[in-house]
């Protein structure tokens, strides 16, 4: 239910269960493990290939993306056309569900390519190990899901709260191990640079949903979807500016 919901990849059986809604939020970080294998097996055909460093930056920047349907990238876009038009509050609910994308959405969503690309670019310049690209996507889901399962749902946002009102303390403990054990196997595995990445990681998603969080009184999936974005880039450019 998790990969039928969260990602766009074709599933043999996708049949939604009511009993399992609890749990599709804890399961986030076990799609976000599926799309990080096909991104490094992706990296890996590419830089095997000897595919062009440009050609090669541009389809890793676009495969998470396009494994999920846009689905966080709409969020992202939502988001940043309610902050950015600094209007008032209600004016911002309401281009935050508005359907139609604003100029800011689209600002934004070119400065995210546009550095999504150059650290991909400078990444797979000088790349020795792909295993980032298994445990970003993992860890910007788990601090997903902690946010979804923690903090008071937006009231427009009837997804966040009706997995909000079916958490349990055992979904928020789960969580939490899934996060400790990525950033220690991270750590094992890549050392200072995984350590970095989960760090930048961790501080640009609380610097991105917190401020959003307060401004609309709730979260909701496009504030998560924003979140989940801004985290992914980070890691990607402490990885580039650590190579």
């Amino acid at each position: 239910m998790s990969l039928g919901m969260f990602t766009a990849i074709p599933l043999p059986r996708n049949k939604w269960e009511e009993s399992c809604v609890g749990l599709m939020i804890p399961s986030m970080p076990a799609a976000g493990a599926v799309i990080g294998l096909i991104w490094a097996g992706l990296a890996w055909v590419l830089l095997r290939a000897g595919a062009p460093s440009a050609i090669t930056a541009a389809a890793l920047s676009l495969a998470p993306f396009i494994l999920t349907g846009f689905l966080h990238l709409d969020g992202y876009m939502d988001t940043c056309d309610a902050v950015l038009s600094r209007r008032p509050l209600e004016e911002k609910l309401r281009i935050l569900k508005d359907p139609h994308t604003g100029a800011f959405a689209v600002i934004a969503v070119m400065a995210l390519f546009i550095m999504q690309y150059a650290s991909l670019d400078a990444i797979t310049e000088g790349i020795a190990d792909i295993a980032a690209f298994a445990f970003i996507p993992v860890i910007s889901r788990a601090l997903s899901a902690m946010a979804v399962l923690c903090l008071k749902p937006m009231a427009q946002s009837g997804y966040a709260r009706m997995f909000y009102e079916k958490s349990r303390t055992a979904h928020k403990i789960a969580v939490l191990v899934i996060i400790a054990i990525s950033a220690v196997s991270f750590a094992l595995h890549s050392a200072l640079c995984g350590i970095v990445i989960f760090l930048a990681m961790t501080l640009a998603f609380i610097l991105a949903v917190f401020p959003a969080y307060r401004e609309f009184s709730g979260i909701s999936g496009d504030i998560t979807g924003f979140a989940l974005v801004i985290s992914e880039l980070a890691g990607l450019l402490a990885w580039a500016l650590l190579q």
